[in-house]
């Protein structure tokens, strides 16, 4: 899919870089509840018996699935989270990265394959870390601010984060809002709906809260796979931003815990500080490495996935859904009777995302195999094609 970018008010990425418009004043109303809502709140409590109420939930937690429906199929077919279906064929680490304590040689080595795999300059430092999650976590602790401000309906764990530090978190609906914050926050391409700002735009916006001495911080968890010239990164450290990257969602690895936070020196210091010395295993050393080097791989998953994400816009056109959003990882689909629709495929045993805050949305993942669409078409009553397709 190619990713087309658009300003702060612009839709999100559909296929072949047609802009999915959206209701603005549907977002206007998420904005405005999100404050109570914890931001982008992707529970699905009133579906899932003894689920704790405090407590957020995030995609694969196919424990929670098989306990609100016991009777469903095994095994599951999890599209609840954003992560590739092609893991990454890595060949297995020394033993020695499990014998001795990861070597800070390797960790540079590592971050070095970031630096080229994200083309992030010479300049900008590159930090290592057990997953963005836990940089998103500390980032409040190392950067003290009194009002953060978030861009629209989002990652929910931003907004849990600067508001558990006691900071004033609220929601902006346009880079105007940013204008009196501390703290800026922008996942870019947009978890749910892939909604893109352009790379001119956070430039600006980041330099603007540069003079000011403040902070812009930019999630790109899901950009991976978009057309180069979208990411920040290459603009760091002059632009004073800080940007997130994930290696989970992409290598279709997300249990190995890495990911990586592009910054200036002074902000990495901070960082490589509060993970200390020996930040990730010795496996997430080795084998994320191998995978950022290995371009050709990267490559060819880019291809699959399109088709993949082409097959799957067929199937929920098909059975009549609205193609609301989404990036190469996910869709985001709407439809009047998504909760029971939500039912009906978990019943079936598939895992999709649900939206507290927006009942009639969907979100599911790409599936990578032809009898994973045989399956969801099954569960959605859509016929298959009459073309077979290569495995």
């Amino acid at each position: 899919m190619r990713g087309e970018t658009h300003g702060s008010k612009s839709g999100g990425i559909g296929e072949g870089g047609k802009a999915l418009n959206h209701d603005r004043g549907q977002i206007d109303r998420l904005s405005e509840e999100a404050p109570q809502l914890s931001g982008n709140t992707e529970r699905a409590t009133d579906l899932i018996p003894g689920h704790d109420a405090g407590r957020q939930a995030h995609g694969g937690d196919l424990s929670a699935a098989r306990r609100a429906f016991p009777y469903a199929p095994e095994p599951w077919l999890d599209l609840s989270t954003g992560v590739n279906p092609y893991c990454y064929p890595f060949s297995p680490p020394s033993a020695e990265s499990s014998t001795r304590l990861p070597d800070a040689a390797g960790l540079a080595a590592l971050e070095a394959a970031a630096r080229t795999a994200y083309g992030a300059s010479r300049d900008a430092e590159i930090v290592a870390a057990p997953g963005t999650q836990a940089i998103i976590n500390w980032l409040p602790h190392l950067f003290p601010a009194r009002r953060v401000g978030i861009l629209g309906f989002t990652y929910f764990e931003h907004f849990s984060a600067w508001r558990a530090s006691g900071a004033a978190t609220s929601i902006v609906n346009d880079l105007d809002g940013f204008g009196d914050k501390d703290v800026g926050v922008i996942v870019n391409p947009n978890n749910p709906d892939g909604r893109l700002i352009a790379r001119d735009d956070l430039r600006g916006l980041a330099e603007g809260f540069r003079e000011r001495g403040k902070l812009l911080i930019v999630d790109e968890a899901f950009a991976d796979f978009l057309e180069p010239g979208v990411s920040l990164a290459p603009d760091l450290p002059r632009s004073g931003a800080i940007v997130l990257r994930s290696f989970g969602k992409t290598f279709g690895l997300p249990g190995l815990r890495l990911g990586f936070a592009i910054a200036p020196r002074d902000m990495a210091l901070k960082l490589r500080a509060a993970f200390g010395c020996w930040p990730i295993s010795g496996a997430a050393i080795a084998i994320g490495a191998q995978a950022l080097a290995d371009s050709p791989w990267f490559a060819a998953a880019r291809e699959r996935l399109k088709g993949d994400a082409a097959a799957l816009d067929a199937i929920l056109k098909s059975a009549g859904f609205e193609l609301y959003g989404g990036s190469p990882l996910f869709r985001l689909v709407a439809a009047p009777d998504a909760g029971r629709r939500f039912k009906a495929l978990a019943r079936a045993g598939i895992w999709v995302r649900r939206f507290d805050a927006r009942p009639d949305w969907l979100r599911l993942a790409i599936p990578g195999r032809e009898n994973d669409r045989d399956r969801l078409r099954r569960a959605l009553g859509v016929e298959a094609p009459n073309v077979v397709e290569a495995m």
